[in-house]
């Protein structure tokens, strides 16, 4: 860890706490910096700042109080999850107070190189498979950031001898000014987030922020599939790596004649792939390139693409069972990330779906439901779902009351060859409290069947 001086003495507000807004409350503090803290728990129900209080550092708990700035704060690390609409951010940004989150932090005192990984989907099967690459080529990875450890205490523990793989949000992306990965991913481009960015436009320009400070001797990996991504290419100082599964590129990562190939180089056949899917394909692509790049041999990368079965919760493979194939979608929390999971596969398939009803329909469905044989529907949505599934000519439809309840049934109406896909399209809360909870109800239900 870099023992920097540039916080030294200045007065740094944390506005919000969790995992890191603590981390960085204590890593200012340890480099010189006057901390305040501000988080709308109480005190008394707050142990992350009771804690803090303990070593010394200000806390302000229960309400952001409007006059907070007024003490002369010269740097804001804000929580990634509140808005730029907050009303303490935009009196910071009026009077100039510059706005960073904590991964801006940990670059700042890392000795270690950073890989970025962002995108609208795919982030955290990329960052994962990134991080096994690495982890069997021996080049001393060590995983950040939303599925990893905290940015900032990653960090702390990283030599110039390590390589920090760590997925990146656009809520983060906007609180960076120097942070300037070796090696960027960008999986793809989708409109997400609206009710936080307002625009699409404002949602592509944070992603962007990933390479805004890269070099000629950086590089970004970009996704040619997509036209939005491929425009990127013009933008960047840095080195660009395309990944396309639908043309060959003699300069990127594509397939050819059933094989990976990075720059021309055979890696891989893809019929050793375990993943499934061709949006899995995408991320193993990114992936590739990310490893290859850092020097890892195509020995240690087909090691990890023949055994990676994929990040719990995402198309996650659970189990074969007398023929039947069951795998476990519960992060599908939305009709796109179904539709995704529903043209990973060629057998015929048992559709798990349902949760919080949210208002919309499910007619873009449709178009994806022609494998679809059964549709067992559950929680507030099964109504709409059955009637979906009637109009896409769906014979077997069922109605049950949650997950556990889906899965015998959905064996039961299955044959050898069939897939059962656990894939929602809907957010877990009308019936568990998060979507591994869920996740994690239906595994438990398929090792139960005998």
């Amino acid at each position: 860890m870099k023992n920097i001086a540039d916080y030294r003495n200045k007065k740094i507000l944390v506005l919000g706490l969790a995992k890191s807004g603590v981390s960085a409350a204590l890593l200012l503090h340890e480099l010189g910096a006057i901390v305040t803290v501000n988080d709308q728990k109480p005190f008394s129900e707050n142990p992350e700042a009771q804690a803090l209080l303990e070593k010394g550092i200000k806390v302000i708990c229960g309400e952001h109080p409007e006059d907070l700035l007024d003490e002369g704060f010269q740097l804001v690390v804000k929580n990634p999850g509140i808005p730029y609409s907050n009303f303490l951010i935009e009196d910071a940004l009026s009077r100039g107070i510059p706005i960073i989150t904590e991964v801006e932090l940990a670059y700042k005192i890392s000795d270690a190189d950073f890989i970025g990984i962002t995108g609208t989907n795919g982030k955290t099967t990329t960052t994962t498979l990134i991080y096994e690459m690495l982890k069997e080529g021996q080049k001393n990875p060590l995983i950040a950031g939303n599925i990893g450890k905290v940015a900032s205490g990653v960090a702390r523990e990283a030599t110039a001898d390590h390589k920090i793989v760590i997925e990146l949000s656009s809520f983060q992306l906007m609180g960076i000014r120097e942070f300037r990965p070796k090696i960027a991913v960008i999986t793809n481009l989708y409109e997400a987030h609206l009710d936080y960015h307002g625009t699409r436009e404002n949602y592509v320009n944070a992603k962007k922020n990933i390479y805004k400070n890269q070099k000629e001797e950086d590089f970004l990996i970009l996704n040619f599939d997509q036209e939005e991504c491929t425009q990127l290419a013009a933008e960047t100082k840095a080195t660009v790596i395309p990944f396309s599964t639908e043309q060959y590129l003699e300069n990127g990562v594509s397939v050819k004649d059933g094989y990976v190939y990075f720059k021309g180089e055979k890696v891989i056949e893809c019929n050793k792939i375990v993943l499934p899917g061709k949006f899995n394909l995408e991320n193993i692509l990114a992936s590739v390139a990310a490893a290859k790049l850092s020097g890892v041999s195509n020995a240690a990368i087909e090691k990890v693409l023949t055994t990676f079965q994929g990040v719990r919760h995402r198309l996650q493979f659970v189990r074969n069972f007398n023929g039947r194939l069951f795998y476990n979608d519960s992060k599908a929390t939305n009709i796109l990330a179904t539709r995704m999971a529903l043209t990973s596969f060629d057998q015929p398939i048992i559709l798990l779906a349902g949760g919080l009803d949210r208002g919309n329909g499910f007619e873009d469905l449709i178009p994806y439901l022609h494998n679809v044989k059964s549709l067992i529907a559950f929680g507030e949505t099964k109504e709409k779902l059955l009637k979906t599934g009637q109009k896409a000519g769906i014979e077997n439809l069922h109605a049950v009351n949650n997950v556990e309840e889906a899965v015998p049934l959905a064996y039961s109406l299955s044959q050898p060859g069939d897939v059962i896909l656990l894939s929602p399209a809907c957010a877990s809360w009308d019936q568990y409290k998060n979507f591994e909870i869920r996740g994690d109800i239906f595994i438990n239900a398929v090792h139960k069947l005998v």
